[in-house]
């Protein structure tokens, strides 16, 4: 008897050596928590891949970009913001806007601001939970001391920080320095947290064809060199097409013999095709959250060649062309393949989802207007976790969107961009009038739906009034 007890104190105590060795040599941080890869384009329609209608109908087969739908999650009602910088800014903190620029006193900030060093960014929520974070493209959230991407949160960048139209700058023979402080050549920048930004090439329009190639480069290593570490890394590519001067790189220069845009969207499919090709080739694939999106529709401007599919008017406008972009992701066996929904979801809802994913808080010490949508896209449930989003140009509220239905208080002129304050709210049913033609359509047979509209914009306007706004600088 007391041999077995000695064997079974013996037993006991070699178990207790190895499962907390086993605990100890558990997988890496980099295996437990997934890394996200998001491309951001810029300008860039509804109507540009195949599988929302375009790519071989614009000149250009999307197959690597029409690959990521295959295998992931397709939204067909993705709503962001009217312009680059209240879209970006609503991406990197999860809150609309018009809050990130609302301040303490006084009128709000102007639109092209940006946001203030107190926004808390996504970059910096991935870098609490342990995260490499690397950005490589156009940031537009900040140009100043404090506000750069590495002073929010990323490890590293590389690439513009306002603009691509300052691409036209340096080759047109009527630019005149000395006209104003601020009316000088953009720089491609690069940086390390905690390092002042450096400036290298003048971003002009030799470098604007070429400096997509240099981000996916510049990312690719960055994942290349991450998947070797301990930490999971977030990788963002706000890439700089499809804004004008929409200029292909030599390599795809007349590769499609459809035009320059046509060249740039075959280019951009190949790029994506590359980073999707590297994260595969690496075994990342089943661990890593793939997510292709836009900031906001086409160009406004005539002369843009942009497309925004089956929807009304383009950027800086309250219409589906402006709001309404491609969304796509991948996250195998966690995210369904060939999944496609007409639910609601906003940009906002990308800062609470990723937090959601990967494991981390988000603030509590301001309005979050984003919702979690994991659920959701997970395909535990088919419906999104919220169906309204508010509509803004610039500092001016529009309107709002509810389920099918959108209200706009007040529109603008496509050719004079001049704002029209409606006596009477222009009432759209999206299903039945999705080109946003006839406001009296469907309306008139249910004028009910006056009441979650409003609704909606009284405790969006409620929100803002109690906001205590984002302190700057």
């Amino acid at each position: 008897m007391p041999q077995v007890t000695q064997c079974t104190r013996a037993t006991t105590f070699l178990i207790a050596l190895i499962f907390p060795l086993t605990i100890a040599v558990a997988a890496p941080e980099s295996e437990s928590k997934p890394n996200v890869v998001l491309v951001l384009m810029d300008n860039f329609g509804y109507g540009e891949i195949g599988v929302y209608g375009g790519g071989v109908l614009r000149g250009a087969p999307t197959p690597n970009i029409d690959n990521i739908a295959a295998e992931g999650y397709q939204l067909t009602n993705f709503n962001v913001e009217a312009e680059c910088t209240p879209s970006r800014s609503a991406l990197m903190t999860g809150r609309y806007g018009i809050r990130t620029r609302q301040r303490p006193n006084g009128p709000p900030r102007g639109v092209w601001y940006g946001i203030t060093q107190w926004e808390i960014t996504l970059a910096e929520m991935f870098s609490e939970a342990g995260y490499a974070t690397g950005m490589f493209g156009k940031w537009h959230l900040g140009n100043s001391d404090g506000r750069y991407p590495t002073d929010q949160g990323f490890d590293e960048w590389i690439g513009i920080p306002r603009s691509s139209d300052r691409a036209f700058w340096p080759d047109s023979n009527s630019f005149t320095p000395g006209s104003h402080p601020d009316a000088v050549f953009t720089h491609v920048m690069s940086a390390k947290r905690g390092q002042k930004p450096k400036k290298l090439d003048v971003f002009g329009r030799a470098k604007r064809a070429t400096i997509d190639r240099e981000i996916t480069d510049q990312a690719i290593d960055f994942i290349k060199r991450k998947s070797k570490g301990e930490k999971p890394f977030f990788a963002y590519l706000p890439y700089t097409q499809t804004h004008e001067p929409v200029d292909p790189h030599p390599d795809f220069r007349g590769k499609t013999g459809n035009g320059s845009f046509a060249d740039v969207l075959a280019q951009t499919d190949a790029y994506i095709g590359e980073l999707l090709k590297t994260i595969d080739k690496l075994g990342l694939k089943d661990n890593t959250i793939f997510i292709f999106t836009s900031d906001n529709g086409r160009e406004g401007v005539p002369r843009s060649f942009g497309f925004t599919g089956p929807w009304r008017g383009g950027m800086f406008s309250p219409y589906e062309g402006s709001l309404r972009v491609p969304f796509l992701v991948r996250w195998p066996k966690k995210i369904p393949a060939k999944k496609v929904s007409n639910e609601i979801v906003h940009l906002v809802d990308l800062f609470p989802t990723l937090a959601k994913w990967i494991g981390a808080e988000t603030p509590k010490d301001r309005i979050i207007d984003g919702v979690d949508q994991t659920a959701f896209l997970q395909g535990d449930t088919n419906k999104s976790a919220r169906e309204s989003v508010i509509i803004y140009i610039g500092n001016e509220l529009f309107g709002v969107k509810w389920r099918n239905w959108k209200l706009l208080l007040k529109e603008i002129d496509s050719d004079s961009y001049a704002i029209r304050n409606l006596a009477y709210p222009s009432v759209y049913n999206l299903l039945v009038d999705p080109k946003e033609e006839v406001p009296e359509l469907n309306y008139l047979n249910d004028t009910w739906v006056d009441f979650p509209l409003y609704q909606v914009i009284e405790d969006h306007e409620l929100s803002i009034e109690s906001d205590l706004g984002a302190p700057g600088p």
